[in-house]
This record gives C-alpha cells, structure tokens and sequence, in this order.
C-alpha cells in the first residue's frame, strides 16, 4: 500500500498542467460499446478508475489497448458476445453502471451486479431503471443484480425527478438507436454530458442539448466509430486553483475552460483570491488576506460537491466563520473528522459544516475517507506545520493523475512512499 508525505509549509510557484476530466472519458469509453468498431480517445488520463471501466469492458470481450505514453485509449467492441461483466470489477467502480445503456440498446439484453464506488452517499439506480423502462426495457432487481431485455427500445418522454449525471449519460446513451425521438426533461447539465454527446455525434448519433436541461435524441440505425479528445477536468483545475490559495501561493493552471469553472472561481474570489484568466489558462494569486464566505452544492452550474471537500480545507486556515452546506450526498463530510485531527474547528449539522478558521493546521497521520477527501486532506498537510501522512491513497489514484508529481513541479515537498 502506497501512503503520500507532505511537509507543510512551501511556496507554490510556476505551472500546472491539467488532464483530462475522468468523469468525462468513462462514459465515453461505455459509450464505444455502441459502435461495434474502433474508437480512439485522445489524452485520455492514465487513471486507476480508467483501467477498472476498461477491465469492465474486457470481460464482454471488448478489445481494448491503452497506451500509458501516448495517453491513447483505442477500442474495438466489434467482438463483443458476453453479456454480463465481471461482477468483481464492477463492484469497484459506480460508473461502470454506465455500460448498461449502451449493452441494452446495442445487444437488447444485459445483466450486472448493483455498482460500488465510494462511500460518500446513497446514490440509487432507480432513475437510471425509470430510463430504461420508459423505453421499453424489461427491468427486474434482484440477487444483488440487475437484469434488462428488450425486443427493440422505442423513443419516449422522460423526466427525471433529480438531475442526475449518470442517468441522463445511461438513458442517453439508451436511446441513440432506439425508434423514434427520445426526450429527456431536467436533465444534468454538466460539461461532461455536453461532452459524451459530441462523442455520440462524432459516431453518428442525433443528440440535440447535450449539457442542457431537456435533451433531445433522435434515433438513428446504427453508429460507426470516432476520433475523440476529451474535455479538461474541471475538478482537477478546481484542486489546483485551492492549492495556490492554501498556501498563499501565485501559480499558473494550464488547461482550463473558464466556462466550467465559473462556481469555483466565483467563491475563489469572493474569498479574495485574484484569479485572471488567458485563453485555456488561468493565474491564481492567494497571497492576500482571505475570508469566510458560505458554499452550497448544487447540481451544475451550481457549486460542485467535488470541490466541497477542498474548500473545507482550505476555510479551515481562513480567520472567521464560514458554513458549507451539502445537497447533493448526505455522507460527504467524512474528511471532517480527519481534518479536525489537523486542528481544523469543524462542527457538522445535518448536511452543514461550520467552520472556525484557526490560523494553522498541524501535520499527522490522517485518512483518506474517498478520492476527493483524499486530494483535501493533501492541500491540508501543504499549509500546515510540520509532516502530513496520508493513507489509503487508492482513493486519490481514482481520480487524480500523478498529483504528487504535479505538486512537486510547482516546489511543494511531497512524495508517494510504500508501507
């Protein structure tokens, strides 16, 4: 097992560069089993989440090659004659709920095991399966799996009682081939559904209000393969931008689309971090005084969930009162408690956290509860005195490419250590 070292108390300077959004190319790798042909992906992140989706997919038979040097993913579904994945590895990954859509709609029939992921919440599949019914499947749970058939999906009316990412990109990618037109009502309107839609497009699909709230998708016969680079990883960006401002810190993030960072940038600022952007670039200068602000997630363009972790960290060295109030999971303030054995001043309510800034954290051995408490708990042990231990970094691998060596590049003392 793998543990990560920081010792507290380095300038951030120079630049960063941000990889592509994973939770962008996981649907997109799900959504290849469409094609029946070779699809490449283009800068792809070499991350641990990535290699268990494309083991997913191996085990229907898929032919996948990912090239760790070139950061290129090609895949051939074209043999695929397995319906029903590796329930092992499906358990390791939520997303890998995502291939089902594609399964169903390509084969007519499928079978997998109920999803993992982390434990940061009830995250149901009901929305997922109301899709999927809406459009002719025959759904049935049971055993700990979920089963679908269908003779052929037909176009339908869909309106989701919550945004979900998962279920607009699943029923989504349902529909493409399904008779008929598809609508999808409050849909998410996340970048990376805006994105796995080019990706359909590229291959032949008709999908109109991609990253809106009422998606559109007109059946089509059948899909070819495509060529597709991915969108940055805003969450990454948002880590990065948290970083600069924990540490009082200037540094440049490179690969950005302001566009999908307008929450973060906009709290960022209101802190009192001086933030310009250029292009696909931005400058993040935390080296003023800062204060409190009160955060609440909300499903896109609201503030993130997967930025809520981080700005607890780094509120927690901010003098004065501050509330993040969560709406989306109602079990993501599991890194409080780690945080608190920081020094943090951290009490949870409900699905609110108040927080007392104190003026300095202090390092000690702390645990990684799930991928985006891990990357918190990181920027916690840069700003605080003395060393910083953190655990279970398996969490961190999921969703963060090389974020040591990132750290590293712009002068943090940091290093990956095995125990």
């Amino acid at each position: 097992m793998d543990k990560i070292i920081v010792k507290g108390g380095n300038t951030l300077n120079g630049e960063v560069k941000i990889s592509s959004a994973k939770n962008s190319v996981l649907p997109i790798i799900a959504a290849s089993i469409l094609s029946g042909n070779k699809c490449i992906i283009d800068n792809a992140p070499m991350l641990e989440d990535v290699f268990v989706i494309s083991d997913v997919l191996r085990s229907v038979s898929a032919d996948i090659d990912i090239d760790k040097t070139s950061n290129k993913i090609i895949i051939d579904t074209s043999d695929i004659c397995d319906y029903e994945p590796c329930s092992e590895l499906v358990k390791k990954l939520r997303a890998s709920f995502l291939i089902m859509g594609p399964m169903i709609s390509r084969f007519g029939k499928f079978i997998i095991s109920l999803p993992g992921g982390c434990n940061i919440g009830t995250r149901p599949i009901d929305l997922h399966l109301k899709g999927f019914n809406a459009l002719g499947a025959e759904v049935s749970v049971g055993y700990g799996y979920v089963e679908a058939k269908a003779k052929k999906l037909i176009g339908n009316k869909i309106y989701l009682d919550f945004p979900s990412v998962g279920a607009t990109e699943n029923i989504m990618m349902a529909a493409v081939m399904a008779e008929g037109e598809t609508i999808i009502e409050n849909a998410a309107e996340e970048p990376e559904i805006e994105d796995l839609a080019k990706f359909l497009n590229s291959m032949g699909a008709n999908v109109i209000g991609g990253g809106t709230d009422t998606v559109r998708v007109l059946g089509v016969k059948n899909l070819k393969g495509a060529v597709h680079k991915p969108i940055y990883d805003r969450i990454e960006a948002g880590t990065f931008m948290v970083a600069a401002a924990i540490t009082k810190s200037k540094i440049k993030v490179c690969g950005v689309n302001e566009e999908h960072l307008k929450p973060i940038i906009a709290k960022l600022t209101e802190m009192g971090v001086v933030i310009e952007v250029e292009g696909e670039s931005l400058t993040v200068d935390g080296t003023g005084i800062l204060k409190p602000i009160d955060i609440k997630t909300m499903p896109y363009p609201g503030f993130p969930t997967d930025m809520q972790a981080q700005m607890m960290g780094l509120l927690s060295s901010v003098k004065g009162t501050s509330v993040i109030t969560e709406t989306i999971f109602e079990n993501r303030f599991m890194h409080a408690s780690e945080m608190k054995r920081m020094g943090a001043n951290i009490k949870i309510d409900g699905r609110s956290a108040v927080i007392e800034g104190i003026d300095r954290l202090t390092g000690c051995e702390v645990k990684s509860t799930d991928l985006r408490a891990g990357a918190a708990l990181i920027l916690c042990g840069l700003a605080a005195a003395g060393t910083t231990e953190v655990t279970d970094v398996y969490h961190i691998d999921r969703g963060y490419v090389n974020i040591e060596k990132k750290l590293q590049g712009l002068g943090a003392n940091i290093y990956r250590e095995c125990y």
